[in-house]
């Protein structure tokens, strides 16, 4: 097996690191989904610092070479080991191939840490939806202590880093929906490890579909975010569910609203997800589709993540 050219990209990124003086943000290393490195679109390689995660989504021939020559290129720069997730293995299993365990594992981005569990299939830090949190960062920081009574809802929350973010980017109210009670406590975790006042972040577990009424009337809010998964068995499939969430949101949203309605969905493209939102309400108008992070390239646009900054005007 020919790994060099995934080798070549993770050289490049790791040149860059070697100018900053502290532990670098976690980032993608190495994209093979995205279609663009011919034999090697099952396999990514994530920058944890001082850990590395190897995924692969098929077996591999030579796969502990792999982590070897990865190995050969961080242990200088004082990383202390190199796990492999095998995803094509029932449970999905990670294994740490060399150096040793990291025992603490956690994301960075700026002077916050979020805390990382390798023994699920998700270890809890999504990198390729970082334009999404700079978009929200941006708009806290230009609407806190311009806009009264702050409000951002963070719909399939997960474990609340964008709510952690925006706390940190400035003073406003936060209500986290998910329907896991262990994500949202982990999410709570992030928020007290980064010594971010808990003060208006609720954390509520409900199905942010179902329970609609439920928490509705927490609002208005200003900022929205609505990053669902696509297909979560007994909870919500986009192809079914996306559009009736979108149809109830404006009832709890401010006259004026600024959304990131996200969709991780392959098999439909951003013309799809345009016209679904539009149909949804009048109210509804999409500025601009967010930029891919450029560490996640897509030979199909239509197949990649789609971030979109949405207005809301009822």
């Amino acid at each position: 097996m020919n790994w060099e050219p995934l080798l070549q990209v993770v050289r490049s990124k790791l040149q860059e690191e070697q100018s900053q003086g502290e532990a670098p943000d976690s980032r993608r290393l190495f994209h093979g989904r995205g279609h663009c490195y011919a034999g090697l679109d099952r396999v990514c390689v994530d920058r944890y610092h001082p850990a590395i995660l190897v995924t692969l989504f098929d077996e591999y021939p030579e796969e502990d070479t792999l982590a070897d020559q990865l190995w050969s290129l961080v242990e200088p720069l004082g990383y202390k080991g190199v796990a492999v997730q095998r995803r094509y293995q029932r449970g999905a299993p990670i294994q740490w191939q060399c150096g040793e365990e990291v025992e603490a594992p956690v994301a960075r981005r700026g002077a916050l840490k979020f805390p990382l569990t390798f023994d699920r299939q998700n270890v809890g830090f999504f990198l390729d939806i970082e334009p999404g949190r700079q978009w929200l960062e941006q708009q806290v920081r230009e609407k806190a202590g311009k806009v009264d009574n702050l409000k951002l809802l963070n719909l399939f929350a997960f474990t609340c880093a964008f709510s952690a973010v925006a706390r940190a980017a400035g003073e406003l109210e936060v209500l986290n929906v998910d329907l896991n009670k262990g994500v949202l406590k982990r999410g709570q975790a992030n928020h007290q490890l980064n010594n971010l006042a808990s003060k208006g972040i609720r954390f509520l577990a409900m199905d942010a579909l179902r329970d609609f009424k439920r928490y509705d009337r927490r609002g208005p809010f200003q900022l929205a975010v609505v990053d669902p998964p696509t297909r979560q068995r007994g909870s919500f499939d986009a192809a079914e569910n996306y559009a009736r969430q979108l149809e109830l949101l404006p009832g709890c949203l401010a006259d004026e609203a600024d959304l990131l309605l996200v969709l991780n969905s392959p098999a439909h493209s951003e013309q799809y997800f345009r016209e679904l939102i539009e149909a949804a309400n009048p109210g509804f108008s999409v500025v601009a589709r967010l930029p891919q992070n450029p560490d996640f390239p897509d030979s199909d646009s239509d197949a990649a993540l789609k971030m979109l900054h949405v207005k809301f005007h009822r």
